[in-house]
């Protein structure tokens, strides 16, 4: 099942701004006048471009095979078996084989978190006097109640990951006690002391016989369990956003 977490406050003033870049965007063509429409056009440019990768790009992304995090600049992805810890300061951090990714949303600010714990006191405080002032709860609602009481939108997403990669742990756990002792990952047939797991065979010089894929010439072909990478859309957002910048000067 996918997830996706964004901040609904930055999704609205994006989606605003955008329709207001949009309408003066088309009133620039309309009422062309030279540099100054292209100067107009260069600042709406960068505004826009900074909108979109601060308000509209950021999000945290569950899906099957592990959570991607979604930054102004940069999209990272964790694999749920890599998932080493998960901590929520005022924003989440994605702990996985030592690295640390840091998510822009959801945030945690210091209003939500007092908010937050105002409903752990009122949730966990007795009913008081003869007669109530609020409605009963059902048993659904008092135990989602006691479920988010205390905790802000980030604890409740970090909570999501860091049970969803639980859930991985143990699956992969299951998973392997299912083969024999001694057998092959590959084929589940036994391995003989001082063979190939693959073949039977005795490996040859200059190969490793570990789990690792390491030959002799020493080259590593493993991936970190964190994968960083640039942003496309980021990218191009600025892009363009320079050569209008580049088209005002040259106006």
């Amino acid at each position: 099942m996918k997830q996706v977490f964004r901040s609904t406050f930055a999704m609205i003033v994006g989606w605003v701004w955008m329709a207001f870049a949009a309408f003066s965007a088309v009133d620039l063509v309309v009422r062309y006048s030279g540099q100054a429409s292209m100067v107009a056009a260069a600042v709406l440019g960068v505004l826009t471009a900074l909108v979109f990768v601060t308000c509209l790009r950021p999000a945290v992304i569950l899906s099957e095979e592990g959570v991607l995090v979604r930054n102004p600049l940069r999209n990272a992805f964790v694999a749920w078996r890599d998932v080493d810890e998960v901590t929520v300061s005022h924003s989440i951090t994605i702990i996985s084989g030592g690295e640390r990714v840091r998510c822009w949303v959801p945030q945690a600010s210091a209003r939500e978190r007092a908010a937050a714990a105002r409903r752990g006191r009122s949730t966990s405080a007795p009913a008081r006097g003869r007669f109530r002032t609020e409605p009963v709860r059902s048993k659904g609602e008092q135990a989602a109640a006691e479920a988010l009481a205390g905790k802000t939108h980030a604890d409740w997403v970090a909570g999501q990951i860091t049970e969803r990669a639980e859930a991985a742990r143990r699956a992969a756990a299951v998973t392997g006690t299912q083969k024999a002792p001694g057998a092959s990952a590959a084929t589940g047939t036994p391995v003989v002391p001082g063979t190939s797991a693959a073949t039977g065979a005795e490996p040859e010089a200059g190969t490793a016989t570990g789990t690792g894929t390491a030959t002799g010439t020493g080259t590593d072909t493993g991936t970190g369990a964190l994968k960083v990478t640039w942003s496309p859309s980021a990218l191009a957002a600025f892009a363009v956003a320079a050569l209008l910048v580049v088209a005002a000067f040259l106006a």
